[in-house]
């Protein structure tokens, strides 16, 4: 019997074990890998306190501050995959699709997400080689230079209000017939001299060399192809939380985001906290993950002591 579950080794849940293992709360801490998504980042410069460090590099700090407290008191699970979780005898039950499992008084969710990844030719060959799926830990290494984002929801114009503090150019291109972030968000970036947005837009192809130097599209209203000279491609087509093993255990918005008290980290149901990309936080950050992961900590262990 544990104090505490954590689902996840991303900063949400490793900033949740550093706090656990600290209050002495007997915990364990399961994971398929170590980082979460920014893993995938050459440079990383937004971990506060650091201001270069890559996503292996990061990762690795994370299980290194990790073991410092791997004792009686904190256990660490690497390499399984979480199948399923619940409510059992008043505590939590988790399993992994192995069918290990593992009872405790309180579970933290912190599964993270994974980027919807681009499927046209290139996307694969050129990822990390230009084409990009975290603008806040990649856009300055494209300073100077002309970019595409994908995408033209909220969070591909809000990346390229990102991008546009540093790049030459920004131009969006949009499938639909119109964009789908909000009216005020799209008029103000459309404002900027060195923004463009084209809607109706397919995307065929990203092309390049030894990086990317390029992508081509088709637009939908003429059947006209184009080629869009770029040197990096910033992909905003939405995110899949890591939830489906707690459907039906925990409530989720229509995106299969975990729904949370943003005050507590609290998901509707009892003894189970969520902290990071898996909710319905606003800002999906690494940054903001890792304070939402200490949240629930604090949370969690006012609530095991006050029973």
């Amino acid at each position: 019997m544990y104090d505490v579950i954590i689902l996840g080794g991303g900063p949400a849940g490793v900033a949740a074990g550093v706090y656990a293992a600290r209050k002495r709360l007997k915990t364990v801490l399961i994971t398929k890998e170590f980082g979460g998504q920014s893993v995938v980042s050459p440079d990383i410069q937004n971990w506060i306190g650091t201001p270069h460090v890559s996503g292996t590099d990061l990762a690795a700090s994370f299980k290194r501050h990790l073991e410092e407290y791997a004792d009686e008191v904190l256990e660490l699970v690497e390499g399984k995959t979480i199948g399923g979780i619940e409510r059992h005898e008043g505590n939590i039950r988790a399993w992994a699709t192995d069918g290990t499992e593992w009872i405790g008084r309180a579970l933290l969710i912190a599964t993270g997400a994974d980027r919807r990844k681009l499927s046209v030719p290139g996307a694969r060959e050129f990822e990390h080689r230009g084409v990009t799926y975290c603008a806040s830990c990649d856009g300055p290494i494209f300073t100077g230079k002309d970019v595409a984002v994908i995408g033209g929801g909220n969070a591909g114009f809000e990346t390229a209000a990102q991008l546009l503090a540093y790049t030459k150019s920004v131009t969006l291109l949009e499938y639909a017939p119109s964009f789908k972030a909000d009216k005020i968000t799209v008029d103000k970036v459309l404002a900027h001299p060195h923004m463009k947005a084209i809607a109706n837009a397919e995307l065929l192809e990203i092309i390049g060399e030894n990086t990317v130097t390029g992508v081509r599209y088709r637009d939908r209203k003429s059947d006209e192809e184009h080629l869009l000279e770029v040197e990096g491609v910033f992909v905003e087509i939405g995110m899949v939380p890591n939830t489906a093993f707690a459907e039906g255990v925990v409530a989720m918005d229509a995106r299969k985001h975990i729904t949370v008290d943003p005050r507590n980290q609290r998901t509707g149901t009892d003894g189970i906290w969520a902290a990071g990309d898996c909710t319905d936080e606003l800002y999906h950050q690494n940054n903001i993950a890792a304070g939402d992961g200490v949240k629930a900590l604090e949370d969690i262990y006012v609530a095991l002591n006050a029973r």
